[in-house]
């Protein structure tokens, strides 16, 4: 009959198993780049915290990721002191560091959830609907109807009509 009984994760990790060492390494490697990456983040501006992370660290070479060009722009002005700082404090190896663009921090960064991901595709619709619509005012109207009364035909129909829409939700979610 099998043994059935919970065995913890960590004595998992622990046993002497191949298997069980390609985890254990695996999870070291993870936590050595959590560290590394909470190092990075204490030595960027605060602006670029929220868009940069450690991507990996390997030959010497550190890969991060930014979440766009622009922010990519920021991060390679602040390099050369980052590599020096680096090497200094954290990695005396450091040979290179390398930006790679990753966009999903940005989704990160806009929803405050790690990873970028949300729960669930509904969230997203409700988030969607939540959002205010815009609306035109009835003086953006009166706007609209005066320009149209001097317009060629067949932009005065298209302004009379968008005129029509005063004190409607124009967004895209209804």
């Amino acid at each position: 009959m099998r043994d059935s009984q919970p065995v913890s994760l960590e004595s998992l990790l622990e046993s002497g198993t191949k298997d069980n060492n390609t985890l254990k390494s695996i999870q070291q490697r993870a936590v050595v780049l959590l560290k590394l990456n909470r190092a990075v983040l204490a030595l960027l501006p605060a602006m670029l915290k929220p868009h940069c992370r450690v991507a990996n660290y390997r030959k010497q070479l550190l890969i991060l990721e930014v979440s766009n060009a622009a922010q990519m722009t920021r991060l390679r002005y602040e390099l050369p002191a980052l590599r020096s700082a680096l090497r200094r404090e954290i990695l005396p190896s450091l040979s290179a560091i390398d930006i790679k663009i990753n966009p999903s921090l940005m989704k990160s960064s806009a929803t405050g959830l790690p990873g970028g991901d949300k729960s669930s595709n509904s969230d997203s619709r409700e988030q969607k609907t939540a959002e205010p619509g815009r609306k035109l005012s009835a003086e953006s109207a009166n706007s609209l109807k005066a320009l149209a009364q001097r317009s060629p035909e067949k932009l005065r129909k298209k302004l009379e009509k968008l005129a029509a829409l005063a004190g409607e939700s124009t967004s895209a979610a209804d």
